[in-house]
C-alpha cells in the first residue's frame, strides 16, 4: 500500500471521529460522572467496539445490512433503543456531593459493555464502511493486508479521540463539585443520548 492510497483514508477517518456523535456523547458522561478511572474504561469499549463493527462490515454484514431492509431496521431500532434507555439511566442518576464520588452506575464491565454496545451497534458505522473503505483499496495489491492497515488506522484514531473527550471530561469535572450543576450535566447528556437515538430511530438509507 502506497501513502497515497492510506493518507487521504487517514484524513477522512480523523474528521469522521471528531465528529461528536452518541459514542462521544458516552465517554464525556462517564468522564464527568466518575473520573478518569472510569473514561479509561469507556475508552477501551470504544476501542472495541469500532474494532467489532469494521470487522463485522469487512466480513459481509455490512452488505447484508445493506441489501436488507428488514435486518437494517431491526439493528436500527435496537440500538436506538439502547440510546434511549442509556439517556434516562443518565437522567435518573444520583448526584455526588461536595466530598464524595457519584453513586451511579461504578461497575467497570457496565460501564465497558454500555461504550462497546452503543459503538458496535451502530448501523450506520457498518454501512458507512462497506461504502466507505473500498474508495482506498488498491486493486492491484493484496485486500486484505490493506484492509487490516485501514482497521488498525481506524480503530487507532477512534480510541485516541474517545481518550481526549474523556481526559478533558475528567478534568473539567475536578470544577464541578455542585449537585445542581452535576445534576444539570447529567439531565443534559441524557438528554442528547435520548436525542441521539430518535435521530437514529428516524434514520433512513439512502436509496441512491
Amino acid at each position: 500500500m502506497t501513502l497515497a492510497h492510506w493518507l487521504p483514508f487517514a484524513i477522512a477517518s480523523a474528521i469522521l471521529v471528531a465528529i461528536p456523535g452518541p459514542t462521544v456523547l458516552l465517554v464525556i458522561s462517564y468522564a464527568l460522572g466518575h473520573g478518569r478511572r472510569f473514561a479509561m474504561v469507556t475508552t477501551a469499549g470504544v476501542a472495541l467496539g469500532d474494532l467489532t463493527s469494521m470487522t463485522a462490515s469487512m466480513l459481509g454484514l455490512g452488505v447484508i445490512l445493506a441489501a436488507s431492509a428488514t435486518l437494517f431496521t431491526a439493528l436500527k431500532w435496537l440500538g436506538a433503543a439502547y440510546l434511549i434507555y442509556l439517556g434516562i439511566k443518565l437522567w435518573r442518576a444520583p448526584v455526588s456531593t461536595a466530598d464524595a464520588p457519584a453513586t451511579g452506575e461504578t461497575r467497570p464491565s457496565r460501564i465497558f459493555a454500555h461504550a462497546y454496545t452503543v459503538t458496535a451497534l451502530n448501523p450506520k458505522s457498518i454501512v458507512f464502511f462497506v461504502a466507505f473503505v473500498p474508495q482506498f483499496i488498491d486493486t492491484q495489491v493484496a485486500t486484505w493486508s490493506q484492509i487490516a492497515i485501514f482497521e488498525a488506522t481506524f480503530v487507532a484514531l477512534g480510541t485516541l479521540n474517545a481518550l481526549g473527550y474523556a481526559v478533558l471530561a475528567s478534568a473539567a469535572r475536578r470544577a464541578i463539585r455542585s449537585p445542581r450543576v452535576q445534576r444539570g450535566v447529567n439531565c443534559t447528556g441524557g438528554t442528547l443520548l435520548i436525542g441521539a437515538g430518535l435521530l437514529a430511530a428516524a434514520w433512513r438509507k439512502s436509496t441512491a
